[in-house]
């Protein structure tokens, strides 16, 4: 029978678990969402969520169709970056099934995570990543044994950004989907012209600024803008920014994939320009199914399964949580 790395995903609100045969074959993940009852996240109250959470993932999991705890071979689960109570969380999980079923711990980058489950899913091979979530903005491609970051925000996460302004018009958390909805019913009512409505634009060489284009916006819709509207030009100044960043690393790099991964990029209209800035490049743009481009376990699971084949593992000494990790301080080994 194939084995089974199994992944535990606990980096923020999303505590999930997921699994990658040793083939690498995706499985959907189990997840459950830390839904805040106002304003955004509380780290310890998202901790508290996991652990309670815990014992009705694993069930279902342990219900799921073809699984076997006898088939497990490894347990790998986000050591960093993100909140440190949510990642102790999923820590301390690890290294329970970990010991309790006598197999391999494996401690994982959540960013690198992103990118190989995506290069999984897609098959593009040695792409730029526009990894646009929450608690992170970056342009990343691999270079010289590692992910290189060629760009990110200099304040807040494009996800963080439109999650605060979401919340200021009294969109519940996640905000992005309803400011994606919002955003496509204005565009439909009309011909809209950015003209009537300008934010700031935050390029600063290959790096970004969201914080200006919030303030911007939420001022707007106080001097009486449409919601819609406004929505829908924070969407198209955000992502025009991510955009440019992105093909400025494509020319720079001389890469001719594009792959988007993070909670943002399910977002229809961000992968549609970037499409578009594609083909005027003659490259490829790839984005795996949303179900992996928000955080989940089975992206990490799929590093998990790469750190495996190459021998790598954690020792339980070294098996402690990395808030502030970066996507670069991990060495790429792995093809």
């Amino acid at each position: 029978m194939e084995g089974i790395i199994l992944g535990i995903e606990s980096t923020a609100h999303t505590f999930s678990f997921g699994r990658v045969s040793t083939s690498g074959e995706l499985f959907p993940s189990f997840s459950s969402l830390y839904r805040p009852d106002e304003g955004g996240i509380h780290p310890r109250e998202a901790a508290d969520h996991h652990s309670e959470e815990t014992s009705t993932l694993l069930a279902r999991l342990s219900r799921s169709e073809g699984f076997s705890w006898d088939s497990i071979v490894a347990i790998a689960f986000s050591q960093g970056p993100g909140l440190g109570p949510c990642l102790r969380v999923g820590a301390s999980v690890a290294r329970t099934l970990s010991t309790r079923l006598s197999v391999p711990l494996l401690g994982v980058n959540h960013c690198v995570a992103h990118i190989e489950v995506g290069r999984n899913q897609t098959g593009c091979k040695d792409p730029v990543l526009l990894y646009v979530s929450g608690g992170n903005t970056q342009v990343i491609a691999r270079a010289d044994g590692r992910y290189r970051v060629l760009g990110e925000t200099l304040d807040i996460g494009i996800g963080n950004m439109l999650d605060k302004f979401a919340r200021t018009q009294g969109i519940p958390f996640p905000g992005g989907p309803e400011i994606e909805k919002l955003s496509a019913e204005f565009v439909g009512n009309g011909n809209p012209s950015l003209d009537e409505i300008i934010l700031p634009y935050g390029v600063h060489g290959m790096d970004l600024a969201f914080s200006g284009m919030l303030t911007s916006a939420v001022q707007k819709v106080a001097e009486g803008r449409p919601l819609g509207e406004v929505c829908w030009s924070l969407q198209e100044h955000s992502f025009a920014t991510c955009v440019e960043v992105a093909e400025r690393a494509l020319a720079h790099t001389g890469k001719d994939e594009l792959l988007l991964g993070g909670g943002v990029a399910c977002n229809e209209r961000l992968r549609k320009m970037s499409k578009m800035m594609c083909e005027d490049r003659d490259a490829e743009c790839f984005w795996p199914d949303k179900q992996f481009c928000i955080d989940n376990g089975t992206m990490i699971a799929e590093l998990g399964r790469r750190m495996l084949e190459c021998g790598i593992e954690t020792e339980l000494m070294e098996s402690g949580i990395e808030p502030s990790l970066r996507t670069d301080n991990t060495a790429v080994v792995w093809a």
